[in-house]
């Protein structure tokens, strides 16, 4: 990562699997700032998050399944998008890669990993 000169790492979803941990110790040997889409990655060590809150959504999904387990079709659902997102923050990341965090950004933070 230092060889090609890379400012950021945006981690995809479940891209990294069971790499994860050895991505973010190379991120974090290279100073390179990461961002997932998912609370798990930042507590894994990425950087930062921001992504929909998944347990929302799985509530959500239960309602589709209550419809169409009460005749509804589900050609005939609405697309519901995600309404609720979460940011959280590593704050040994940050420490570990040099990185300052905004008061701003921590105090408009989700969670925050010290």
């Amino acid at each position: 990562m230092r060889r090609e000169r890379i400012d950021g790492l945006h981690v995809l979803g479940g891209s990294a699997g069971i790499h994860l941990g050895r991505v973010v110790e190379l991120a974090v040997e290279s100073r390179i700032p990461t961002i997932a889409t998912n609370r798990k990655s930042t507590e894994e060590g990425i950087l930062a998050s921001y992504g929909a809150n998944f347990p929302d959504l799985y509530r959500r999904a239960a309602l589709y399944v209550d419809k169409i387990f009460k005749g509804a079709k589900p050609a005939d659902l609405p697309v519901d998008l995600p309404t609720t997102f979460e940011l959280g923050i590593n704050m040994k990341t940050a420490a570990a890669i040099g990185v300052s965090i905004a008061p701003v950004v921590l105090q408009r933070a989700d969670f925050v990993i010290r």
